[in-house]
């Protein structure tokens, strides 16, 4: 964090949000019941995102089927072609598509550095904490009647991240994380 900070490397946080297009529960205390409009159905939206630490910019990769090895692939390759020539870091977590031989290889032909997080550990992946975002400023409490319009309100929220919803993201997406030493196992007996 402290080398993108000072602009040494481009650091991105990397994950996948899947998008469920629903109801999105939303609380209203009224005396009388009240009915609100929902949309049907189970359509999804997947959203492969990279998120640049320092600018907020976050850079996507999206589709209504799955997410797999070569979205990670289209991915790393938008972040090169983007870049500003300094080297790439990628921290992602260890799903299957991002971790596998074929991902590996290509990323380290590109000349991009995959740094897998621990297992079991989403909480170290900033990522997370803007698809949170993205789920409460979007799709809490709200009506789409299209799909396209469920489309639409996700992308344009992301798209937002980096220009009017910039100070937000600054408070979001900081360094304020929480570290672990490594403890060796002779520590942990004493312990």
């Amino acid at each position: 964090m402290d080398s993108a900070k000072t602009g040494k490397v481009q650091l991105f946080f990397v994950d996948a949000s899947h998008f469920v297009m629903g109801g999105f529960v939303g609380v209203i205390w009224s005396k009388v019941r009240r009915f609100i409009k929902t949309a049907s159905g189970r359509s999804r939206y997947n959203v492969l995102g990279a998120l640049n630490f320092v600018t907020k910019k976050v850079e996507t990769i999206t589709n209504d089927s799955y997410i797999k090895a070569d979205s990670v692939i289209a991915l790393i390759d938008k972040l090169v072609a983007n870049s500003v020539g300094l080297p790439i870091k990628i921290i992602l977590d260890n799903a299957a598509y991002q971790r596998c031989n074929l991902v590996k290889d290509y990323a380290r032909n590109a000349g991009v550095e995959l740094i897998f997080l621990p297992t079991y550990s989403p909480n170290l992946n900033l990522i997370e904490r803007l698809w949170k975002f993205v789920k409460s400023e979007v799709l809490n409490a709200a009506y789409h009647g299209t799909f396209n319009d469920f489309k639409f309100a996700i992308d344009n929220c992301i798209f937002q991240t980096d220009k009017n919803l910039k100070s937000q993201m600054d408070v979001l997406i900081s360094e304020k994380v929480q570290l672990f030493d490594v403890i060796s196992n002779q520590d942990l007996v004493t312990l």
